[in-house]
């Protein structure tokens, strides 16, 4: 496991982007008050995740309007029809922690 940043850089609802090693991460707070880390990239248009909405345990792209599910990567909304690669979370003292294996076995 990876220190990312502390639990108050991403306020709930609000989604930051990382780079961990070279791999780019979108560490999102869920309205449902967990952590979320996917690969930053949407899967249908190479456009960053980290820069669209969070909506309940989704992440929107900000582009063309796809939808993933932040525990599974899978894709909730159209155009993507590929899941992104969803990285395990551990929040420890405060602190996020993410491992670079894909948890949903997707890679990118």
């Amino acid at each position: 496991m990876i220190k990312i940043c502390s639990t108050e850089d991403v306020p709930k609802g609000t989604v930051i982007s990382a780079d961990v090693d070279g791999t780019q991460l979108a560490i999102v707070h869920g309205e449902d008050d967990n952590f979320y880390a996917v690969y930053d990239e949407c899967s249908h248009a190479a456009v960053p995740l980290s820069e669209g909405e969070v909506e309940g345990c989704t992440l929107e792209c900000w582009l063309h309007g796809s939808r993933f599910d932040l525990r599974t990567g899978e894709p909730t909304g159209l155009p993507a029809t590929e899941p992104v690669p969803v990285y395990p979370v551990e929040v420890r003292d405060g602190d996020i922690y993410v491992s670079l294996t894909p948890s949903n076995g997707v890679t990118r």
